[in-house]
């Protein structure tokens, strides 16, 4: 996860002003981005360089959330308030406010709507794993 000063309590001054999303939300979202730019070799870069696009960012959480959770990350984002996709974009914007994130000026919390089903993302993701392993290849 990224190494923030003082991220526990800029989390929890940010939940008092928004409660929408639990603090596992918020850890989670930021250990994603971790996942992302490491992916994407962003996180050997510097300035501009570093940014991660919404569309990004989306298929880092989609692919991260995949990996740690499963067939239940749509449950577990239930859980933590997630809805939809467009509310990662609103959790981004808390994480901007707090001064844990930055943006560009042409960032916008809609950039993250309609990015993908979650139900139909995380059951897809689990269907393929479990044909991978039941039908294995030969050679």
């Amino acid at each position: 996860m990224a190494a923030f000063d003082g991220i526990e309590e800029r989390i929890l001054a940010l939940r008092r002003r928004d409660r929408r999303f639990a603090r596992n939300a918020y850890l989670f979202l930021l250990d994603a981005l971790d996942h992302t730019m490491v992916r994407l070799g962003k996180d050997r870069k510097a300035g501009e360089e570093r940014h991660v696009t919404a569309r990004e960012l989306l298929d880092g959480i989609r692919d991260h959330a995949s990996e740690q959770f499963g067939p239940m990350a749509a449950l577990v984002f239930l859980r933590w308030g997630i809805r939809g996709t467009a509310d990662f974009g609103e959790m981004v914007f808390n994480l901007v406010d707090a001064g844990l994130l930055s943006r560009r000026a042409e960032d916008s919390r809609l950039d993250f709507a309609g990015g993908f089903e979650f139900e139909t993302a995380f059951a897809q993701k689990f269907d393929e794993r479990l044909t991978a392993i039941s039908h294995p290849q030969t050679a």
